[in-house]
């Protein structure tokens, strides 16, 4: 029973900072992925022409990462703000684990 008390009261102690962890977490999900997601438009707009691409990717990278960034993560926060203390400090410790392994695996790290 120590451990539930210890875990909410941590939990408990990490909730200011639930909007900042969320921004992190998504800001994580995109570095990881962001190769991907950059690999495959290069794949699908290699056909056009030089000033698409390049007007693609300005418009992917810098906009359509920034937009992701600004509305995931209030969406994370609240999702965030829903778990009880003692499974939140858990959870976030699971999720960034989660993301340094998948990281790690495909070399990102």
């Amino acid at each position: 029973m120590d451990i539930i008390i210890f875990l909410s009261e941590l939990g408990h102690s990490i909730r200011p900072w639930l909007d900042d962890i969320s921004t992190a977490i998504v800001a994580c999900l995109l570095i990881v992925f962001g190769g991907d997601i950059n690999r495959f438009l290069r794949r699908r707009l290699s056909k056009y022409n030089f000033i698409i691409r390049t007007l693609a990717f300005i418009l992917v990278n810098a906009f359509g990462y920034g937009l992701l960034i600004v509305h995931l993560s209030p969406l994370l926060h609240r999702e965030l703000l829903n778990i009880p203390n003692y499974l939140s400090i858990s959870i976030i410790a699971v999720i960034f684990i989660f993301i340094g392994c998948w990281a790690q695996r495909n070399k990102q790290a």
